[in-house]
């Protein structure tokens, strides 16, 4: 086993086992670090220790070059920098050669979310005589109402669920938990599909399963099923939107805040560690604000 190898499959177990990181995390991780590996092969490197500030530039240089979004490049450099530092920690290097480096900003994106109107032509579009269609709707509300992420919500079992408090237990990123609450919409639709179109579903399989959302084998539904299953309720309705799964978590942060909620509460309930990451959403609320006030103010506009 080289040093690089060695070195890799040591940090691989640092993120599962200090740092609680799910699969999804330590795979992406692995693939960065193995493309920069590839390129120091290239370049004639085989020792962690020669690696240098101009070795790193250069690599900008190499990712650039490849034409990679500039979120792209910043993930790759964000998690070389993770696995320096902890190279760092460990005594293996000196220093971190990529803590220096320098990216350039991207543009601040405002986040794309659905209007009420949107939202209501997809709720009516189930069948909800079919098990298929009470769960889709059961799926819809639930994301809705509590702004989860699509791998949270194929993760959800039926002990996560209390009907009593109306509250659902989710397991996050970096396998934190948050309590977030849900409705009465979401509650129905959650109670219908698993008093009936569950049960039904579970019957085309053997398998013992607590997962809320199965898919049409009675099996546990993936995070790319739901993708599916929202497209094509959103073709169903010939609505002229693409709907990926995060547009309904923006939808109900922009919502929330649209509403009155503060930046903090719907921080807690989005699982969000930074307040950073929940700060993109009060973009849209301050040009709704800002439209209200030049609409309505007096002195705000001429005549």
């Amino acid at each position: 086993m080289d040093e690089f190898t060695k070195q890799l499959q040591s940090f691989q177990s640092y993120l599962q086992i200090e740092k609680n990181a799910s699969s999804y995390t330590i795979e992406f991780y692995k693939k960065d670090i193995e493309s920069f590996y590839h390129f120091l092969h290239l370049e004639g490197i085989d020792q962690i220790h020669e690696i240098t500030h101009q070795t790193v530039r250069l690599y900008l240089t190499t990712l650039y070059d490849q034409s990679l979004a500039r979120s792209s490049v910043s993930r790759k450099i964000s998690s070389l920098r993770s696995y320096y530092t902890y190279l760092e920690r460990e005594n293996v290097v000196k220093d971190n050669p990529f803590m220096q480096l320098v990216l350039p900003k991207d543009k601040s994106r405002i986040p794309n979310f659905l209007y009420e109107e949107e939202l209501e032509k997809l709720f009516s579009i189930s069948d909800l005589t079919t098990p298929l269609g009470q769960r889709n709707q059961a799926i819809l509300e639930v994301m809705y109402a509590t702004g989860v992420r699509v791998s949270e919500c194929a993760n959800l079992t039926l002990e996560s669920i209390d009907f009593d408090l109306q509250t659902i237990l989710v397991l996050g990123k970096g396998r934190k938990e948050r309590y977030v609450p849900f409705g009465s919409f979401a509650a129905n639709a959650l109670s219908g599909y698993i008093e009936n179109g569950r049960k039904q579903l579970k019957e085309k399989s053997n398998l013992n399963t607590n997962a809320i959302f199965l898919n049409a084998k009675g099996t546990p539904i993936t995070s790319r099923g739901i993708r599916l299953i929202l497209n094509k309720m959103v073709e169903d309705a010939a609505l002229t939107i693409k709907l990926h799964p995060h547009k309904l978590r923006h939808s109900f942060a922009t919502h929330m805040l649209n509403a009155g909620a503060d930046l903090r509460s719907v921080q807690e309930l989005l699982g969000h560690e930074h307040l950073s990451s929940t700060q993109i959403y009060t973009h849209v609320t301050t040009d709704r604000l800002r439209n209200i006030y030049m609409n309505s103010h007096p002195r705000a506009k001429k005549d």
